[in-house]
């Protein structure tokens, strides 16, 4: 199946050709079929049709050696291809990425990566879209261009060498804490404590460029989550399924966050218990800063007022009262009389 997105019905429009043809082997994104409306470009499918014929080809492959494209084609790199295809539906379905955004990568090699191609959708990924490259960003392999944010994850590679895959999306909830560069507060939730940790925060900075680089490279040797701000969550893991696990446990997190706002009342996980729960952590493995806390240390702060501070709360809701109605004896005859003064009041008019 082969997939024309935005960047290649672009590519084909500027060929001068006035009519594209295409069989059942290949689909047209959204943004593939608005480029070619735009353009006047009449799209015919044709069961006949070869892909040869109507495909417009992609970027030129970068230049590797054999032993590059050897390893781009192994076994072990069409695992992680199709991985990062799977996961890319994933988020896709979970609308953690809209239009061609969000982007993943997985380490191949001590310095090989593969990595998501620009342009595309994450839900509509095939294996041969995907590229390799160094950790600079250089494209050794594929035909498709590479990501334009690799230069992020490589931030996290170069400093978190446990760090297997990285997974970059625009989910809603966490996007809210985005723009707001507000950090989720902690001890409300064991699964965020255990497999993710403390959320960070970064904040804004260009997408790609070096500068977002600089502000995720500090943060990613211990904390497998990042807010980027104004911009969505980058987060690391041990593979493609886990960078994304810890995607989806951030957003449920501040998902939660968000509705227990409106609800009255403000629990948190006892200080005591948040040891126990770090211990669990640290037997798995995985990296957090605040091991070597104490109880008392952990606890400073209470989340809900961490939460609200000086950018404020959300109201909670009011418990029900129908008829918003009075609270006691004198408050019922307060408001009886004064309905019998309105009654009396209409009917002498």
């Amino acid at each position: 199946m082969k997939l024309i997105a935005q960047k290649e019905a672009e590519a084909f429009v500027k060929t001068g050709a006035t009519e594209f043809r295409y069989n059942r082997d290949i689909r047209l994104t959204p943004g593939a079929k608005d480029v070619f409306s735009e353009a006047g470009v009449k799209v015919v499918f044709d069961a006949e049709v070869s892909a040869s014929e109507s495909t417009p080809a992609p970027c030129a492959a970068a230049a590797g050696t054999s032993d590059d494209q050897k390893l781009f084609n192994s076994p072990e790199a069409e695992r992680i291809k199709k991985d990062i295809c799977d996961i890319g539906r994933r988020i896709w379905a979970r609308e953690y990425c809209d239009g061609n955004g969000g982007n993943i990568s997985a380490r191949l090699g001590p310095d090989r990566f593969i990595i998501t191609p620009t342009g595309v959708s994450k839900g509509f990924m095939t294996p041969d879209m995907l590229s390799m490259v160094d950790i600079k960003g250089n494209q050794l392999a594929g035909s498709w261009k590479r990501s334009s944010e690799f230069t992020t994850h490589a931030a996290i590679y170069e400093t978190t060498p446990e760090a297997a895959s990285v997974c970059h999306a625009h989910p809603v909830h966490a996007g809210a804490f985005a723009i707001k560069e507000l950090q989720p507060p902690a001890r409300l939730i064991p699964e965020l404590e255990v497999f993710v940790g403390q959320v960070a925060v970064a904040g804004y900075q260009t997408p790609g460029s070096p500068e977002i680089a600089a502000s995720i490279r500090p943060l990613a040797p211990q904390h497998q989550s990042i807010i980027m701000g104004c911009h969505g969550v980058i987060c690391w893991g041990k593979s493609v399924e886990d960078a994304y696990f810890k995607m989806e446990i951030t957003d449920a997190y501040c998902r939660t966050i968000i509705l227990a706002q409106s609800l009255p009342g403000a629990a948190s996980i006892p200080c005591e218990k948040m040891d126990d729960l770090l211990k669990i952590k640290k037997s798995m493995g995985l990296p957090d800063n605040r091991y070597e806390l104490k109880n008392a240390e952990l606890c400073e702060v209470d989340p809900w007022s961490e939460m609200c501070g000086s950018r404020g709360c959300a109201t909670p809701v009011t418990p029900c009262n129908p008829m918003n109605s009075p609270q006691s004896d004198a408050e019922l005859e307060a408001l009886v009389q004064k309905l019998t003064n309105e009654i009396v009041a209409n009917l002498n008019k």
